[in-house]
C-alpha cells in the first residue's frame, strides 16, 4: 500500500506541474492571449497603414496622370506662378497691438 500512496503523490505532483506549465508558462494560456492582443494590435495598424498607402497610390497615379496636380504641388510648396501672372504677397503684422501707431504729438512718458 505504501507504493500506491508514492505512485499518487507522484501523479499529483506531476499533475499541479502541468497544470502550471498549461497556465503560467511559456506557450501557456496567459501568453497565448497576449499574442492575440499583439495580432489585432498589428491588425489595426496594417488597416491604417494600407489606408495611408492607397492614399500615396493614388496621388502618384494623379501626378503621373495630370498636370493640375503637378501645377497645385508647384503654387503651393514652390511658390511658383505663371508667365503673366502677378504675385501679391500679404504680410500682416507680427504682433497687432504695436502695429497701431502712437500719436505723434504725444510725448513718451518715463
Amino acid at each position: 500500500m505504501r507504493w500506491l500512496r508514492v505512485l499518487v503523490v507522484i501523479l499529483a505532483g506531476l499533475l499541479a506541474f502541468l497544470q502550471y506549465r498549461l497556465w503560467m508558462g511559456q506557450g501557456g494560456s496567459r501568453s497565448v492571449a497576449d499574442l492575440q492582443q499583439q495580432v489585432q494590435a498589428q491588425t489595426h495598424d496594417n488597416g491604417g497603414l494600407r489606408q495611408r498607402n492607397a492614399a500615396l497610390a493614388a496621388e502618384v497615379e494623379d501626378l503621373k496622370s495630370g498636370e493640375a496636380a503637378v501645377e497645385e504641388r508647384a503654387r503651393s510648396e514652390l511658390g511658383m506662378i505663371k508667365p503673366g501672372e502677378t504675385f501679391y504677397r500679404v504680410v500682416e503684422p507680427e504682433n497687432p497691438s504695436t502695429a497701431q501707431a502712437a500719436p505723434a504729438d504725444a510725448a513718451p512718458t518715463p
